[in-house]
């Protein structure tokens, strides 16, 4: 069996001509770099700084940023090498394709539809957390079993917000991406003025007694005991803790999570007018702005609040309530609502382009690939994902803790593209690459270890659920697409015969 076979650079370009699988080029790098913004500034900022913080590591959550920006730094310059050089839909899978063959292309692709759908049905969660803190302040009260699952709500059943927010972002999505992005801009403006409000005036109620310790000493809690524990204290017989230094590492493994976006970035390559110069710039860009903002944040949240006593399920507008300024709450809380609007929306736009590209390869059905030709969009495939978030976010997520699988295939994906770069430059050292990554080979491979030790944070738990995910996705693959794959020799009426050749 050929599951090793690739598909060439100019074979994926040719076929984003096809007038049926085509996708409009609308976007310039100040789209793709609020885009990335957009995706990224939200549950790490106004959910998971406080989680982290308050479960894994204290103060010293200002390092875990700048440890899980680092990791993201590494991969997002052989993202951005490969996304300037195959300007095509489905990111880390159409790179992979390329340069790994095609059981690689698969599995990155299973792997970034667990990132991007889950992390959509995850942060809706968080966004209608916020949005029933508003309907409360405006006294409008949701039934508890329609209302977000919280501690103080643990019989919330069926998260009305957050299924009414993915429908309709859902709508919007298939409407138009030009459309998105303008509805996009107009909220990451209101995010970023809540994020700077929220350090500029936070400064102001800083304690130097809340950093005292900074590293809180090691401790052994329940949450790290048992399936819980991260991988790696299982494996080399650490005795379970959480903070000290292992709960920085701890810590970077979860607010990982507040850094995918830069990946969907590349999502768009074919959407972009000049993917050469705009997609190292957006990607980049947005990642050097985001993780400045995150630590300031990080930085004010735990100086303002004693890490101990911080609300995980919304830290910021809580901090400014606790410091007896309720009315900031209200605009942080609102501020939190448009923010993660954005989130939501780019990871959902993420999920069908890389859908999009698969069903487009043929490794799943391609009649979900076809473009609408009014709005340039795949309309089917949204309406398929949207629908799947929707369960997600309202349902599932209720049920079932989803963060650490959504930061489990996304370090997978990370690994997997970087150690592909040095790969697909021996295979083709003719391409003309428009970016290229310094120190190659061993700063891939350096990015790649990196990902596998953050991955090896995470819990057995998660592991587990993992492992039986990418089950699934080998039966499906070898039930269907291995044999229905552009790749495979068997041409469909209509096919240009060269696009179906090995």
């Amino acid at each position: 069996m050929n599951v090793m076979r690739t598909k060439s650079i100019e074979q994926s370009i040719r076929e984003t001509d096809e007038p049926e699988f085509q996708l409009k080029k609308s976007l310039g790098w100040i789209d793709l770099t609020v885009f990335g913004i957009g995706v990224i500034i939200g549950a790490g900022i106004f959910t998971f700084t406080g989680k982290a913080a308050q479960a894994y590591a204290g103060p010293s959550i200002v390092i875990s940023f700048v440890v899980a920006a680092v990791v993201c730094a590494l991969a997002a310059l052989c993202y951005a090498e490969f996304a300037s050089t195959v300007p095509v839909s489905g990111s880390a899978y159409t790179f992979s394709y390329a340069s790994l063959g095609e059981i690689v292309a698969w599995i990155i692709g299973w792997d970034l539809l667990l990132e991007l759908a889950l992390g959509a049905g995850v942060v809706s969660q968080g966004w209608s957390q916020y949005a029933n803190l508003l309907l409360t302040d405006a006294g409008i009260h949701l039934p508890d079993a329609l209302a977000p699952k919280t501690l103080e709500n643990p019989g919330g059943q069926f998260n009305i917000l957050a299924f009414v927010l993915i429908v309709a972002l859902t709508g919007l999505v298939a409407w138009g991406i030009k459309e998105s992005m303008r509805v996009n801009l107009v909220l990451v403006a209101i995010k970023l003025f809540v994020v700077l409000f929220v350090i500029f005036a936070g400064l102001a109620y800083i304690k130097a007694s809340n950093y005292s310790p900074f590293i809180p000493p090691a401790e052994a809690t329940e949450a790290a005991k048992g399936i819980h524990q991260p991988l790696i204290q299982w494996a080399f017989g650490f005795t379970p803790s959480t903070y000290g230094v292992g709960g920085i590492f701890a810590g970077a493994s979860i607010v990982f999570f507040a850094y995918i976006g830069f990946d969907v970035v590349a999502t768009t390559a074919e959407e972009a007018k000049n993917p050469q110069r705009d997609l190292p710039i957006g990607i980049i860009a947005s990642l050097v702005i985001c993780t400045v903002l995150y630590v300031a944040v990080a930085f004010v949240i735990t100086g303002m609040v004693k890490y101990d006593k911080i609300d995980p399920s919304a830290a910021l507008a809580s901090a400014f309530a606790d410091v007896g300024k309720p009315g900031y709450s209200t605009i942080i809380s609102a501020g939190a609502v448009a923010g993660l609007t954005t989130v939501v929306m780019t990871l959902i736009i993420g999920a069908t382009r890389v859908v999009f590209a698969m069903a487009r390869d043929r490794l799943l059905p391609p009649s979900l690939a076809r473009t609408n030709p009014k709005t340039g969009t795949p309309v089917r495939i949204t309406i398929i994902v949207g629908l799947i978030v929707a369960i997600i976010g309202s349902w599932l997520g209720n049920h079932i803790n989803l963060e650490e699988m959504v930061n489990i295939g996304t370090l997978s994906a990370f690994a997997l593209v970087s150690l592909a770069v040095p790969i697909l430059r021996k295979k083709r050292p003719d391409l003309k690459r428009a970016f290229t990554v310094p120190w190659s080979p061993y700063l891939p491979i350096f990015a790649a270890l990196a990902s596998v030790y953050l991955m090896m944070n995470l819990s057995l738990e998660t592991w587990i659920r993992f492992l039986i995910w990418m089950a699934l996705g080998f039966v499906i693959y070898f039930s269907y697409g291995y044999h229905r794959s552009r790749l495979s020799g068997n041409a469909r009426e209509g096919d240009i015969p060269s696009m179906t050749s090995t």
